[in-house]
């Protein structure tokens, strides 16, 4: 997302909005795929040396659910976005690193296709059950320790 500088009133703001290509958002990088164009309303303005904008961005993704493994869709939101960047001399200014970054942010480390409230998981686990240890894996430690108490302690003066 580019801007010219020369765009922006002095001592005002420009209101810029529309649809960008997600591309640069680098989605794929974080196991996400775009489904419709980046959407943005910004307010930008000069001030001190530097670029401020604020407004907000929104991204529809799909991407897997970590439980069922099944494709969903989500619509990532930032609202409020805002940025300060120096601007170092040049004609224009490039957003691309800074939206992008709040955007991978807004992600999540592990989606569920049931965070909304709108649907209920497939692989949804009932309250009470413990899906996380078999009755093996829970006894494991004690076939350990039980091993470890048959050792015997070498003699403190050295012999076998």
């Amino acid at each position: 997302m580019k801007l010219h500088l020369k765009q922006i009133p002095q001592g005002e703001t420009l209101h810029i909005e529309g649809e960008d290509d997600p591309a640069a958002l680098e989605l794929a990088s974080a196991g996400v795929e775009p489904v419709s164009p980046l959407r943005y309303s910004l307010d930008v303005g000069l001030s001190d040396g530097g670029l401020f904008a604020t407004g907000w961005l929104m991204q529809r993704v799909r991407m897997t659910c970590v439980s069922c493994l099944e494709s969903f869709e989500k619509e990532i939101v930032s609202d409020p976005f805002s940025l300060q960047k120096e601007l170092e001399g040049n004609e224009s200014v490039d957003l691309t690193e800074e939206v992008r970054e709040d955007i991978h942010l807004l992600l999540p480390a592990h989606p569920r296709c049931d965070s909304g409230g709108d649907k209920t998981c497939p692989a949804h686990f009932s309250a009470g059950s413990d899906h996380s240890f078999s009755s093996v894996e829970k006894a494991a430690p004690r076939v350990i320790w039980a091993a470890l108490d048959q050792l015997k302690t070498p003699p403190s003066d050295g012999s076998p």
